[in-house]
């Protein structure tokens, strides 16, 4: 069964340590005030917006139509999400409805380092767009599932579509630039390899791309952290 994992350090992530452990980014002291992290990353209308929110008093959940999923059922759909994301990235598997995501092929000699990278940002690119695909709407069927178990479970589903709207936009630029991050470990690698004229493609090739596949990985993470943190909150009546 999926758990969310509850306090975890903001700097604790999959993605963060591996970003520091390469070298990609410099390591960070942990944050022991999330609010005041927050507030700098909002402007002053989202703040108030915020503000008002977490100000309010719960309202009662929505009228349900329908009867809520068992627990079980929900953590099941999750599953099979990630477990999906987990295989294309690992495996190659296509995820239902999306075409299968092949990692490029060895870059054939005379290597150009200008446009070597290109096949593989187009591959990453494409998967964050395929975790973005898959995600964003379960997160928001959880939210919805969630509001209607009760009052403070609703808050908490319009707290999360808040949080969602407010930094979406910041999580896709940041982690839109994670492919030209690892195009710095690649063209090390690439050049290296030149170097070492009789070396094979694989020597070099393919431990950049388990660097690759760990980054995707971990992003997957990273990604999937929201709706986990919905799935462990949701107490159907």
């Amino acid at each position: 069964m999926l758990r969310a994992e509850a306090r975890v350090p903001l700097n604790s992530s999959p993605l963060v340590r591996f970003l520091t452990e390469n070298g990609l980014s410099d390591a960070t002291a942990p944050v022991e005030e999330v609010g005041q992290q927050l507030g700098d990353w909002l402007n002053f209308r989202q703040a108030i917006a915020l503000h008002g929110l977490l100000g309010q008093e719960a309202p009662g959940p929505a009228k349900r139509r329908t009867a809520l999923p068992r627990a079980e059922t929900l953590h099941a759909q999750v599953q099979q999400v990630q477990a999906a994301l987990l295989a294309s990235i690992t495996q190659g598997t296509p995820v239902a409805g999306q075409p299968r995501l092949d990692l490029p092929s060895v870059p054939q000699a005379p290597f150009d380092l200008s446009t070597a990278y290109e096949p593989f940002r187009r591959y990453h690119n494409a998967h964050q767009r395929q975790m973005q695909s898959q995600i964003r709407p379960m997160r928001a069927m959880l939210r919805t599932h969630v509001a209607a178990c009760s009052a403070p479970l609703q808050q908490l589903a319009a707290l999360d579509a808040s949080f969602e709207n407010i930094l979406s936009e910041r999580e896709d630029t940041l982690l839109a630039r994670l492919p030209k991050l690892l195009e710095k470990r690649f063209s090390q690698a690439l050049k290296k390899h030149l170097q070492q004229p009789e070396a094979e493609p694989h020597t070099w090739l393919t431990p950049w791309c388990e660097q690759l596949r760990a980054a995707l990985l971990a992003e997957l993470d990273t990604r999937m952290q929201a709706s986990l943190g919905l799935l462990q909150a949701y107490t159907p009546p």
